[in-house]
């Protein structure tokens, strides 16, 4: 029978304090039903969940290649270069994405802790890094060159962040009923990475590291109140640095119809994305027809893929994109509501949180539900680097799923590691 996550051990809870009402006995029945169903039980688990997560990332690192190739060609041939360039590289990091994917979901998910604290000192050094010797692109510092190569730290410094969380937390996992040792090292460090990335003038990265932060919080365990606190300092920190940039500041007043002070229009980008999205209607204007990405949508194949998708394959393509990125939430979900030691439900879930939200807030963005943030779309959006990222969450979590699967029929380790035995709670 699969547990759901549970807060502290020891936390006394509060006089007063309203519980959400559980799901009615006949909904979680079915639901328990359904996954019995899927995956099995006891001895008979057939590791569905396993496979709903590698092939859904599969099928998504699959159309981003495709969608690249198809939105990047027209500007690669007006650069002067072949129109294959973009999607060659976008392939040649899935490549190395999907073997340290493999490694990963083959190697003990306790050995990781080893990595933790060097892997954040490593994070910290690079965004550090990145300010002195970095390059910058359309206003943000966020890139290190290599060569023809470059590489961005802050989505590295997402699952190095993630994996310290769950590691701190977990060792101190006794200790969370108190608001200072919830709280102490978690967000100070946390907050050290996501000034560093602010400091390179990216806003979108940065949100999604402080969703981070809070779900690795919540998956923990910590105090409620805390995380309305933390939410009301959030909206006036990002309140403040709006109104500090004018650019962010009229990107605001264009997502609200209105016009910048100085007349321009900072939010065509995400107007042309809703054009192309209205002309794909039902099944598209035809895979590489797109006539948005003719330098109407600067950079389609970024942050605006996701309109591409639609102008292209129309509704039923963004369809089926939303249904891969769902079956993937819904399995990851499976594998996080199963793990009882902290170090795991931690980890699985701040990375759940990490993927499915910053998909949400790109296709929010695309879709004129939010103001024009650079996130992309995990898996698809062009960026060797988020991908890399991407696809060793994955690892991670595949990992955990394998553990869940009957003794049988488990993929073997490629690595056989010492790993400490997992803490028993009491």
């Amino acid at each position: 029978m699969v547990s759901t996550p549970t807060r502290t051990q020891g936390a006394k809870p509060g006089a007063g304090k309203a519980t959400p009402a559980p799901l009615p006995a006949r909904v979680r029945g079915g639901l328990r039903s359904f996954w019995n169903a899927l995956e099995g039980s006891g001895k008979s688990r057939n590791g569905s969940t396993y496979y709903l997560i590698l092939g859904s990332t599969l099928a998504l690192t699959a159309i981003g290649i495709m969608m690249v190739l198809s939105a990047s060609s027209v500007e690669s041939i007006a650069a002067g270069e072949s129109p294959y360039s973009a999607a060659l590289k976008q392939g040649m990091f899935a490549a190395i994405g999907l073997v340290l994917m493999t490694v990963l979901s083959r190697v003990n998910v306790l050995w990781l802790k080893r990595l933790a604290w060097p892997g954040i000192f490593v994070a910290y050094l690079l965004l550090v890094l990145v300010l002195l010797i970095g390059t910058s692109t359309n206003g943000n510092q966020n890139w290190i060159e290599f060569g023809s190569f470059t590489f961005q730290p802050s989505e590295a410094a997402k699952l190095a962040l993630a994996l310290w969380m769950a590691t701190v937390l977990a060792r101190k996992e006794r200790l969370l009923i108190r608001s200072r040792h919830a709280l102490i090292p978690v967000v100070p460090i946390a907050l050290g990475i996501i000034g560093l990335v602010l400091a390179g003038n990216d806003l979108g990265t940065g949100m999604i590291i402080m969703v981070i932060m809070a779900a690795a919080l919540f998956f923990s365990g910590v105090r409620l109140y805390l995380f309305g606190l933390a939410g009301l300092l959030a909206v006036a920190g990002t309140a403040i640095m709006a109104i500090a940039s004018p650019n962010r500041m009229c990107r605001i007043l264009s997502w609200t119809g209105q016009t910048c002070a100085d007349g321009t229009d900072v939010n065509y980008q995400s107007t042309n994305g809703l054009y192309a999205l209205a002309s794909g209607g039902w099944f598209g204007v035809g895979l590489g027809q797109s006539r948005q990405k003719y330098s109407w949508i600067p950079e389609a194949h970024n942050d605006f893929i996701f309109a591409i998708i639609g102008e292209e394959l129309g509704l039923a393509g963004t369809i089926v994109v939303l249904a891969l990125f769902a079956i993937l939430g819904a399995a990851i979900y499976r594998v996080v509501v199963a793990q009882e030691d902290m170090f795991h439900r931690v980890l699985a879930g701040t990375i759940m949180v990490w993927l499915l939200g910053q998909g949400t807030v790109n296709m929010a963005v695309v879709t004129g539900l939010l103001p024009v943030i650079g996130v992309p779309l995990p898996f698809i959006s062009y960026g060797g680097s988020a991908l890399l990222m991407s696809l060793c969450g994955i690892g991670v979590v595949l990992s955990l799923a394998r553990a869940q699967m009957a003794p049988g029929i488990q993929p073997k380790r490629i690595l056989k590691l010492p790993a400490k035995p997992a803490r028993k709670r009491k």
